[in-house]
């Protein structure tokens, strides 16, 4: 990959970042119905202990940041880029001079900063009126850090390649939201995620979604919280295995099912 080739993918990020909050919907569902689930699920749960020091909030927070990221990741651009396909945008682009991997570099920092953004605004949110205890050490921070990095990557590359199912860019919504929702109360995000029925459990590991919520939780929950989980422990490498697992599924993927143009354009 050459330095044009990242420069260009760098100034069309900022591109796709206009694009991305000039459209209502996607700012609506994409990033801001996260932090309205998170104050939602605050005020009616806020005062209510899970465990010995941790409230539901702060197990509610860890869980949204990791559906954030999600949300952000696979259900914006596995909606996005079928309409970009079916308006023939991305025809043009593949016959224009930029790079392929412009392109997708472009998507990648937009997931990202958008990703940075929501978790700053709930963090805030979470902190000032819910009394989250945010981490305090570097560990932590890391965790926190490698987790977002893994997860939003996975997500990134498997909405990429989800982007090839609907047929038609009006179906996309219909399509796309009902997994991203089944990913979420299947991973730990709404409820705790040891209540869940164990068939309920053993599909939920297979996703990314559940690691990713797991590692947030190792983050914002203590120590000893580790012992509620199904293992007995945060266990961290495994969350890294999954998820860079996943990372290389997304992209093997994408290389196979990523389409430039509808079936009528062929």
């Amino acid at each position: 990959m050459t330095a044009l080739t990242i420069r260009l993918g760098l100034l069309r990020s900022g591109l796709e970042l206009r694009q991305f909050f000039r459209g209502r919907e996607s700012v609506i569902f994409s990033f801001a119905l996260p932090i309205l689930l998170l104050v939602v699920f605050g005020s009616v749960f806020g005062g209510q202990d899970l465990a010995p020091g941790v409230t539901l909030t702060q197990y509610f927070v860890a869980g949204m940041i990791a559906a954030a990221q999600l949300t952000n990741g696979f259900q914006t651009l596995a909606i996005q880029i079928p309409i970009e396909r079916d308006r023939g945008v991305l025809k043009r682009l593949a016959g224009a001079p930029m790079p392929a991997a412009s392109y997708f570099i472009g998507k990648v920092v937009m997931v990202y900063l958008i990703g940075i953004a929501g978790c700053v605004v709930m963090l805030a949110i979470a902190t000032a009126f819910f009394h989250v205890d945010l981490p305090t050490t570097g560990q932590k921070w890391w965790t926190f850090a490698w987790v977002s990095l893994l997860g939003i990557a996975a997500c990134t590359l498997c909405g990429i390649a989800f982007s090839s199912i609907p047929r038609e860019s009006k179906r996309a919504p219909a399509v796309v939201t009902p997994v991203a929702l089944v990913l979420q109360f299947i991973s730990g995000v709404f409820f705790v995620f040891t209540d869940l029925p164990g068939w309920m459990q053993q599909i939920g590991a297979l996703f990314p979604l559940k690691w990713m919520a797991q590692g947030m939780r190792s983050v914002f929950l203590p120590g000893s919280y580790a012992a509620n989980e199904p293992a007995g422990t945060w266990e961290l490498g495994r969350v890294a295995v999954m998820l860079v697992a996943w990372v290389v599924i997304g992209l093997v993927l994408c290389l196979l099912t990523f389409r430039w143009t509808t079936k009528e354009d062929r």
